[in-house]
């Protein structure tokens, strides 16, 4: 029976009826140790069982019920925690997409296959093994002790968790309240302490006298756990009371009892809260080996410290576990887990006890929790691997394995986006390095000075934490100091190519960085060393190293030569390097001004993240995919675009990305006229980070007659690589209106320059057409204007085709050519409305009647039926449509089926249709 929780019943038993109805929903309960969490979810299980044989309200459908509990000794033990949730339903994993079940199948160990390079995988796999188990029926998952559970096994359920919405399922987590991070995004239900009344209620039906119920209650502070064992111990120690919290007097009281039982006895509790899992084999092989058997466990089952039942040893409370565990001396700890390793047949298990073995240097231990943590990065439980790959560094007796293990253990642990920890691990690496330097000269011992690949992971590790996390500058000159000091090492009469090819790697990753840091020396550095280096250019840091110095005519077809090498087809990378190499493909496409081919890229970029579920790489391609849609004038698209990778970048963490995708909708908002949302938008944006959204304060400036402002907001223009960005290469087009319409076109000079020089070096027709407006604007004369609507009709960016149709027309019109004013600027006005310019149908609007239109109805078109449909409806509907199931629409998504069917049937009223079939003869933009 649970008291004073009547509320935290109700709000249980309302997602529990949610699930029974078909919606899902994830729901924390939060608060101290003792508190009674696990007590709310035995009952929710024993509900749900009742519900399913009527006891209660309900359609009388069973409940399955998942459980998995968090052990503190397997907190970094890689994916433990989801072993122990799907291993009863492993026989569901055959429904699951190839990826998605060869991941689940590697963790449990079922299967021959490996698993992919993205650790999100994982996530999506339990989502989808969770929706497949609703299928039958209601799910209810319940975690307990989620503040213990392996970080890899926390992710996944997370990420499960924020994607639940149509498929039937119920996840309950509880946590301690001393770890603020347990479930990041998940609403809560914080378990406050018992009131007086509440606290009453239970001393009394245990049979304490009334008269004791004060003295009881004001001890334990109404902590129900507290209530029961001070109450248990009253007759034992009549007079306790001290000024300790709640939770250490608990555990206090638990030492005391243990300390009561026999000495046998302790020492099989001990066997048992050393080996946490409640692995009743592997405890009693241990416990032979030490001398005792499972009948000593007796009298800690009759106090009910300790139940044994279905093959499982399982303590009340996990204060018992550690109060066990902490009442013991060092001698005994050490001598229980030497008997656990050496009967473990687990090789992880194994290593985690020969680290509890350790006081000091130990090879062999060293050794072991190596491979643990290699195992545990095939599996991409990196954070687990981080961890093992430190504790094994700090325990073997070979400073070089020591130097390379800390590297390993830095790189993993910003690929499980640990970057504060990967900072510290890789810093503790370069500082060892730099105290075995002084060594190296006699001979003696060796570090990364003698291994450049882990040094490489250093470095790369330092300089991306500084590119995400400090000075964006700092990365590309970290980069580039690190392979300078590597060249005093070379051989002297080495040839240009014989650099190693971590060092080219490095210096490619440091123009990369300086480029997207707007740093042009570095480019211009890590471009001349490269040269060095390899004996030859590369295409792709030479072309952006001209970019720099505004050699677009020389730059542009450098990327265009290193674009029609296809990015995976330059010898084998690493998988950093490949991911980088790739981002850079997909930014050199918008570059070129080549939409339609800069589209064609990130639509298969996009297409190869959602075909072998990289979730993590998914956003930036979407990213990209969105700036192409918007471009070409397809808003709703770019919508959907953005809204896909803003859901993954939150429920993966991935908070930068989260801010940068808010240029994309800033430009719309500018188009749009939607003052306050690009200036909301600005404000959230972080100065390093600003440049896309201030060209879109350029946009909006000019759109809404402050020309003033949009002139002064960039000037002087971005510096270097920041002048190539796809929204600021648009701006200076926007520049030099603004300047001409407030009568100075001298401010507008370097601009007009740089977007000529570009203009020339590419073969976008529509860049050629907007060099030619501007050159209109500022010499006044209509042939320019003439020359960029014949280059528009081939087509691309249809905002810019109207922007020169609405300029074209005013000049006419002052001209006093009226008919063929009025035939540009109704062209300008039509595509204003479909993009839903406001402040520019509103320009085009006004000149139409200057120029003598009489009816000019410049209003928004009437609302299409797609513009009924969420972005997330959209995608669904037109996957639908092209013919994809249910089902593999689901894993292109990172959804349930039963949330892309949902979608549907929330899109069809909408669209007026009733089915798939219907589909077909809409047209869906």
């Amino acid at each position: 029976m649970l008291y004073g929780r009547t509320a935290e019943q109700e709000r249980l038993a309302r997602l529990l009826a949610e699930a029974c109805a078909g919606r899902s929903g994830a729901l924390l309960l939060r608060g101290e140790a003792g508190i009674g969490k696990t007590a709310l979810l035995d009952w929710l299980a024993g509900t749900a069982a009742a519900q399913a044989h009527g006891e209660t309200t309900g359609d009388g459908r069973e409940v399955r019920v998942l459980r998995v509990t968090g052990v503190e000794p397997e907190a970094d033990l890689a994916l433990g925690g989801l072993v122990q949730l799907l291993w009863p339903v492993q026989d569901r994993l055959n429904a699951l997409p190839a990826p998605q079940a060869a991941a689940l199948r590697a963790i449990l160990g079922t299967g021959r296959e490996q698993r992919g390079p993205d650790r999100f995988l994982t996530g999506l796999a339990v989502l989808t093994v969770l929706a497949e188990l609703a299928e039958d029926g209601p799910l209810l998952c319940l975690v307990d002790d989620a503040q213990w559970l392996d970080r890899a096994t926390a992710e996944a359920l997370l990420f499960a968790a924020r994607r639940l919405a149509a498929e039937g399922v119920a996840m309950v987590l509880a946590g301690r309240d001393d770890d603020g991070s347990i479930a990041p995004g998940i609403p809560e239900l914080p378990l406050l302490r018992l009131d007086f009344e509440a606290s009453s209620r239970l001393l009394a039906d245990r049979g304490r006298a009334p008269a004791l119920h004060s003295q009881i209650i004001t001890e334990s502070a109404g902590n129900p756990l507290a209530l029961i064992e001070f109450d248990a111990a009253r007759s034992d120690q009549p007079h306790q009371h001290a000024p300790l919290p709640v939770a250490d007097r608990v555990s206090s009281a638990f030492r005391a009892r243990i300390g009561g039982l026999p000495e046998r006895t302790r020492l099989m509790m001990l066997i048992a809260a050393a080996e946490g899992r409640g692995d009743l084999p592997l405890l009693l092989r241990a416990s032979e080996l030490l001398g005792v058997d499972l009948g000593d466990l007796a009298e800690a089952e009759r106090t009910g410290l300790m139940y044994v039942m279905d093959g499982a040893v399982t303590f009340r409370h996990p204060l018992i576990a550690s109060a066990t565990y902490q009442g013991a001396v060092l001698a005994r700890r050490i001598a229980v887990h030497r008997a656990l390793a050496e009967a473990a047949t687990d090789p992880d298990c194994r290593a985690r006890h020969l680290l509890a073995v350790a006081t000091g240097p130990d090879q062999e231990a060293a050794l072991e929790l190596a491979a643990a943590a290699g195992r545990a990065r095939g599996r991409t439980a990196y954070a687990a691997a981080s961890g093992l790959f430190g504790q094994a560094a700090r325990l073997t007796t070979e400073p070089r394995q020591r130097a390379s293990w800390l590297a390993e253990a830095a790189a993993l642990a910003l690929a499980a986006g640990h970057a504060t920890q990967a900072d510290r691990l890789a810093q503790e690496a370069d500082e060892l390095a730099d105290g075995l330097a002084g060594e190296l000269a006699d001979g003696s011992v060796d570090g990364l000075a003698d291994d450049p690949a882990a040094g490489a992971r250093v470095a790369s590790v330092r300089a991306a934490v500084a590119f995400e996390l400090g000075d964006r500058n700092e990365a590309a000159h970290g980069l580039l100091a690190r392979v300078g000091n590597a060249a005093p090492n070379a051989a002297p009469n080495s040839a240009p190519n014989s650099a190693p090819p971590e060092a080219s790697g490095l210096l490619r990753t440091a123009a990369a960085y300086g480029w997207l840091a707007g740093d042009a020396d570095a480019v211009r550095t890590a471009a001349a060393r490269l040269a060095t280096a390899v004996g030859a250019a590369d295409p792709l840091v030479e072309g952006l190293e001209r970019l720099c110095d505004d050699d677009a005519e020389h730059g542009l077809p450098m990327l265009t030569r290193f674009l029609e090498v296809r990015p995976d087809a330059t010898g084998p990378r690493d998988a950093a390097e490949e991911q980088a190499v790739r981002m850079l493909a997909l930014t050199c496409g918008l570059l070129l001004g080549d939409d339609e081919a800069a589209h064609a890229l990130a639509s298969a970029e996009v297409r190869r993240c959602r075909s072998q579920a990289l979730i993590g790489q998914l956003p930036y391609a979407l990213d990209v995919l969105a700036q192409t849609q918007l471009l070409a004038g397809h808003h709703r698209d770019a919508e959907a675009a953005v809204t896909e990778a803003e859901e993954i970048a939150r429920d993966t963490g991935m908070r930068r990305r989260l801010v940068r995708l808010g240029a994309v909708r800033a430009r719309m908002a500018a188009i749009e006229g939607n003052a306050r949302r690009v200036r909301e938008l600005a404000d959230a944006t972080p100065p390093a980070l600003r440049t896309g959204v201030d060209c879109a304060l350029v946009l909006l400036d000019l759109g809404l007659g402050d020309f003033g402002s949009a002139l002064s907001r960039l000037d002087p223009p971005p510096p270097g690589p920041d002048r190539y960005t796809w929204l600021s290469l648009s701006t200076a087009a926007d520049q030099i209106e603004a300047a001409v319409r407030l009568g100075q076109p001298e401010r507008a000079e370097e601009a007009l320059r740089h977007c000529e020089s570009w203009a020339r070096a590419t073969t976008a027709p529509w860049a050629q057409a907007v060099a030619l407006r501007c050159r209109a604007l500022i010499d006044d004369r209509p042939e320019p204007y003439a020359q960029a609507l014949h280059l528009h009709e081939k087509g691309g960016r249809p905002f810019e085709r109207a922007r020169t149709e609405l300029l074209y027309g005013e000049w006419l019109r002052r001209a006093r050519r009226p008919n063929e004013a009025r035939e540009v600027l109704r062209s300008a006005l039509a595509t204003f409305e479909r993009l839903r310019a406001e402040p520019w149908v509103r320009r085009a609007g006004a000149e139409l009647r200057a120029a003598g239109e009489r009816r000019v109805a410049a209003r928004v078109p009437a609302e299409s039926p797609i513009d009924r449909l969420t972005p997330q409806e959209l995608q669904v509907v037109r996957l639908a449509r092209d013919g994809s199931s249910s089902r593999e629409i689901a894993a292109q998504l990172f959804l349930s089926r039963r949330t892309v069917e949902h979608h549907l049937y929330k899109a069809y009223p909408k669209l007026g249709v009733g089915s798939r079939r219907e589909l077909a003869r809409l047209d869906l933009g």
